[in-house]
């Protein structure tokens, strides 16, 4: 049975290793998993991206930052509606935000949401790095984002684990934590894409101690912070 896992406020480490954790312990079935985030706004950066050219960008009151697990840009974290799926699928990256995002277009379009697929962009903007500047993933709209009134609302990033896939999305517009049509369309465009229908459940506590200590051991060490310089 796919599920969707509820779970307890985690700082912006603990969401990662949690998504790590899940990725790990995943079965054949679905997992969406919604953030629930501690108070104050946070940052994470692609994988590939390099330390310094981040650092660079952040202010200590943009709240502390964290390379994640998956690539893309920088992610500014503090109204956004924040969301991960793991699942099995041999589909390519650009094939999967095509289907995913468009069948969450479609909830957000029966929502009466305005958004649009965005068109060909530059294939710079793919770049973790821009001319030494590190690329923030809402600044830089790329193939299947989705829009509203021009500005990027809804962008994610993807690691494959095998035959597994880790996606980890951002909406980012107005209410997008509170207005439950935003969770709603994720979950639908979810089930849509993968032929599932979640059931919800509370998250065992043992992996959210497992979190808790990859956490600590992986995602807050400056090891994994400043692997790439």
């Amino acid at each position: 049975m796919a599920q969707q896992l509820l779970t307890p406020p985690l700082s912006v480490f603990e969401q990662m290793a949690l998504d790590d954790v899940v990725i790990q312990t995943a079965g054949p079935e679905p997992v969406l998993r919604f953030y629930h985030w501690t108070a104050g706004p946070a940052v994470t950066f692609g994988y590939s991206q390099f330390y310094n050219a981040v650092r660079s960008q952040i202010t200590p009151q943009q709240g502390p930052l964290c390379r994640r697990p998956t690539g893309g840009g920088m992610v500014f974290h503090g109204t956004d509606l924040t969301f991960s799926l793991v699942f099995e699928s041999s589909l390519r990256p650009t094939e999967i935000y095509a289907r995913l995002h468009g069948a969450i277009e479609q909830t957000l379009l029966q929502e009466h949401v305005q958004s649009m697929r965005q068109g060909a962009v530059n294939p710079a903007a793919y770049s973790p790095v821009t001319n030494g500047i590190a690329n923030g993933c809402f600044a830089n709209p790329v193939q299947d984002d989705l829009l509203s009134g021009g500005q990027k609302i809804l962008g994610g990033a993807i690691r494959r684990f095998g035959t597994q896939i880790l996606y980890q999305g951002s909406l980012q517009c107005a209410a997008a934590r509170t207005n439950p049509a935003f969770r709603r369309a994720v979950t639908q465009g979810a089930q849509h894409m993968l032929g599932v229908s979640f059931e919800v459940r509370p998250i065992a506590m043992d992996l959210i101690n497992r979190a808790k200590q990859l956490a600590q051991t992986r995602y807050q060490c400056a090891d994994w912070t400043k692997k790439f310089l």
